[in-house]
């Protein structure tokens, strides 16, 4: 049988008038206990042992305990408390010694200190209840907390800590200077939980936690959304985020499931993940991200499978030697490259859309820097739709181009393989090699350029076969300068322009054509030679059409024929 405890301020008939002598008397007599505490303020600190619940007859805030310093309840057994606001400082307000502790419907007010700890091998519940300033803190304890509001901490919000296991349902937490929830070598599960204004990521994992995260929605934070880091695991799904720096941010070894999110107007990057991190991105969408929406650098390498890139600027960058997997990207409305692969990354993508970005596929590196694409459509771009620089190598399996200035270009020492590809409807060109390029293609086709087709200059070597140009403006195939390399078994079909502007370089095999083949336009003389002299003229090569003038003030050039007279 539970025993019946009065506490009221100003005293009366078996009333008490402090709770610690009501407390006193129950653990007296031993047994279950109930102190039901009239309105009032009570300036006292409680030690409440065994199996005792102190309720404020007067409901919820009616009953205020507090102390100018030190703690104000510490909980030792099975003891529930409904209804008190409990205020204090310098030191931890309420602590879970021992056994069980439920708060209701209460309030904590910890200034310059911790509102909550529950220690090892301790269960605390929260419900209905509210926390001010300072940190709740679950190390080594199990832990529920349902419908519950943390409020501007100094610290973080929520500490789950050192094996610690927390459930967190339903509740808000603002306005923590650090984190809103940090779950460090321990679990925890956030369902259904509202998270704004927090100084630091709002929700963090680190230390091989383990975090599970349903629903819920993060706004207006100064970091991170959501960071796991340190080898931490969990997944999070469908839960929204806005105005963050970073929508989610994987590091260090960590590998979330992340599934059904939202990360809209991100101030920097939607989906980060570097430094060895990893993780697998479902059917995600990022809305306006500042800077680039999928991000992998630094030795990241996450899978993206069903992403969303609407608007902003770059759709996904992978960069300073990152990897990822990325399939049925759908991406649209960009001011930067769809695409970006550099620094000695490795990229693979499957199954791309992109609509109306500046460009498509943009890759530049060294020779560790490759991009496999299949299945790719680029659609309505501004510059091109595949652009390989440095001593990058892109391998493109049935990918369209269509309305744009050039389908696919490599130059410098880059090389390009294309298998099945087309490109339609471009101003400038289908595809082009340049500088030192190597373009390699296999069965592509381009239809209505309103320049060339196929384009080869500067030294840049060209393998083309089974390939049609049809119906390009100026040229099926245009080759100048010094590049080399065949053009086997093609075809330039179509009633404008001419079929190939041949250089002597590249080998015209089985080419099929109504259109005619012309040389291209190349000047019959070489350009003067220009030498630097100091003390006096040194060459070392051959010298051709020369002028030299040293030690002059004045100078009178005439140029003469080889017979002497004035030309």
């Amino acid at each position: 049988m539970v025993a019946r405890y009065v506490v009221a301020p100003h005293g009366g008939r078996r009333a008490h008038r402090d709770i610690a002598s009501a407390l006193a008397a129950a653990a007296a007599r031993g047994g279950a206990a109930a102190v039901e505490i009239a309105p009032g303020r009570y300036e006292e600190a409680l030690t409440v042992r065994g199996e005792v619940a102190l309720v404020a007859v007067g409901g919820p805030g009616s009953v205020v305990v507090s102390r100018p310093r030190g703690a104000v309840l510490d909980a030792f057994g099975s003891v529930h408390i409904d209804g008190l606001v409990l205020i204090g400082r310098d030191a931890d307000v309420v602590g879970c010694h021992a056994g069980t502790l439920t708060l209701e419907r209460s309030e904590i007010r910890a200034h310059n200190g911790v509102g909550l700890h529950a220690r090892p091998g301790t269960r605390l519940t929260l419900r209905d209840s509210v926390v001010r300033h300072g940190r709740t803190l679950f190390a080594g304890a199990e832990g529920v907390v349902e419908r519950c509001r943390f409020v501007d901490a100094a610290d973080n919000a929520v500490a789950v800590i050192e094996g610690a296991d927390v459930s967190i349902g339903d509740s808000w937490i603002g306005g923590s200077l650090i984190h809103g929830v940090r779950v460090s070598d321990a679990r925890a599960r956030v369902t259904g939980c509202e998270l704004t204004g927090t100084g630091k990521a709002a929700l963090m994992a680190d230390t091989r936690a383990e975090l599970t995260v349903v629903g819920g929605r993060i706004d207006a934070v100064h970091a991170e959304a959501i960071m796991f880091s340190v080898q931490s695991r969990g997944s999070v799904d469908g839960t929204r985020v806005t105005d963050a720096e970073h929508g989610i941010a994987v590091a260090s070894g960590a590998d979330p499931v992340v599934r059904g999110c939202s990360f809209t107007d991100c101030r920097d990057t939607g989906i980060n993940v570097q430094t060895a991190g990893r993780g697998r991105f479902e059917d995600c969408e990022v809305v306006g991200a500042g800077n680039v929406a999928v991000f992998s650098t630094k030795g990241g390498a996450p899978e993206v499978h069903g992403c969303r890139v609407i608007g902003g600027n770059v759709g996904v960058a992978v960069t300073e030697a990152a990897r990822g997997r990325f399939t049925r990207l759908d991406i649209r409305d960009l001011t930067g490259s769809a695409l970006r692969v550099f620094g000695d990354s490795r990229a693979v993508f499957e199954r791309v859309r992109v609509e109306r970005c500046s460009a498509g596929l943009d890759i530049w590196g060294g020779g560790g820097t490759t991009a496999d694409v299949t299945d790719a459509a680029f659609h309505g771009f501004d510059l091109a739709a595949v652009s390989v620089l440095g001593q990058a190598r892109v391998t493109l399996r049935r990918a369209v181009a269509e309305r744009g200035p050039l389908g696919f270009g490599v130059a410098e020492d880059a090389q390009l393989f294309l298998h099945d590809c087309a490109a339609r409807a471009v101003s400038s060109g289908g595809a082009l090699a340049y500088g030192k390029g190597r373009l390699v293609a296999r069965n592509l086709t381009v239809t209505g350029s309103e320049a060339f087709g196929l384009g080869g200059v500067d030294s840049a070597y060209l393998d083309v076969a089974d390939s049609e140009f049809a119906d390009c403006a100026a040229t099926g195939a245009r080759f100048a300068d010094a590049c080399g390399g065949r053009l086997v078994d093609c075809s330039v079909p179509g009633t404008r322009g001419v079929a190939v502007q041949a250089n002597g370089r590249v080998d015209l095999v089985g080419l099929r054509t109504s259109l005619r083949v012309v040389p291209s336009a190349e000047p019959d003389e070489r350009p003067p030679t220009i030498v630097n002299h100091f003390n006096g003229p040194v060459f070392n090569a051959a010298v051709h059409s020369a002028q030299l003038a040293w030690n002059n003030t004045s100078v009178i050039q005439r140029q003469t024929d080889e017979d002497g007279s004035a030309t």
